[in-house]
């Protein structure tokens, strides 16, 4: 059917000024080209109602760009699911999702928020004040659950360095057999550098490193996704201080009631999805 080949073309293919297509600009392009002479949009869209098409709706989405991606990924997934070399994880070893969100602003509203009312939705005044900036630093525990994460004014290798030494010096980590910790691409854990300076500082901590752009499998950024939504957003805060708290008042409530992320994506997922993409695989 024609209406949904138009769907599925990207509007530059014919000519059209639009990088995605609404109802009646496909109505438009239908008539203009004799298509048919008449048809309404609520016909079109139970055409594609019908074949799930949403032509006006887009997604990101990144290409991947790290020549060793698979083999760097498989690393990360098999720890996910409690391997390492091969071999089964011991009792007595720790993997570490880490991470920061830096630059995290402090805003505060001209005007307090107004909650919720009956019908009506809570407001969040619109012009507000740049308080500063300030960036949280934490390490989530893959299989306890727990987070552990600091506030510092920026991020950079001193800083990362605190929270790998707030980490390591506390149990069960200080006599742990093994901890393993992920962690990105970022300069304050920079693959050339960081798994030299981890393992000096703590000779039974273990550097693994995502590949180029794959942040959505270190699992540290699931819990910083929770605290923006819960904790963060809307966002008013009078300090500095006010917005600290804040954030280490949501740690130690998700501390109470922590449970390990419930991680199903495995390294078949990734070698199926990569194919789709038709990646070379190793």
């Amino acid at each position: 059917m024609q209406a949904k080949a138009i769907a599925c073309e990207r509007p530059d293919e014919r000519g059209e000024p639009l990088s995605r297509y609404s109802l009646g600009d496909i109505v438009l392009i239908m008539k203009r080209e004799e298509i048919v002479p008449s048809i309404s949009k609520s016909t079109l869209c139970r055409w594609y109602r019908q074949d799930a098409l949403k032509p006006w709706r887009y997604h990101n989405w990144l290409f991947p760009r790290d020549p060793q991606f698979f083999s760097k990924a498989r690393v990360v997934l098999n720890l996910y699911h409690g391997y390492w070399e091969g071999k089964p994880l011991g009792k007595n070893d720790y993997v570490l999702s880490a991470d920061e969100k830096c630059g995290l602003q402090i805003l505060q509203r001209l005007h307090p928020l107004r909650p919720p009312a009956a019908g009506k939705a809570g407001q969040v005044e619109f012009e507000y004040k740049r308080l500063g900036t300030l960036a949280y630093q934490a390490a989530l525990d893959v299989f306890g659950g727990t987070v552990i994460g600091q506030i510092n004014d920026t991020n950079n290798i001193l800083t990362f360095n605190q929270l790998v030494e707030k980490v390591m010096t506390q149990h069960p980590y200080s006599t742990a057999r093994r901890v393993f910790w992920i962690v990105d691409n970022g300069p304050a854990h920079h693959p050339n550098t960081f798994p030299a300076r981890l393992s000096n500082l703590y000779e039974h901590a273990i550097a693994v490193h995502l590949p180029t752009h794959a942040s959505w499998l270190n699992q540290i950024e699931i819990y910083f996704s929770i605290l923006q939504r819960k904790a963060l957003t809307p966002r008013d805060f009078s300090s500095r201080e006010e917005m600290t708290q804040r954030i280490l008042a949501f740690q130690e409530r998700f501390n109470s009631q922590a449970t390990p992320f419930n991680w199903r994506f495995s390294v078949d997922d990734l070698r199926q999805r990569l194919r789709l993409l038709n990646e070379p695989l190793p």
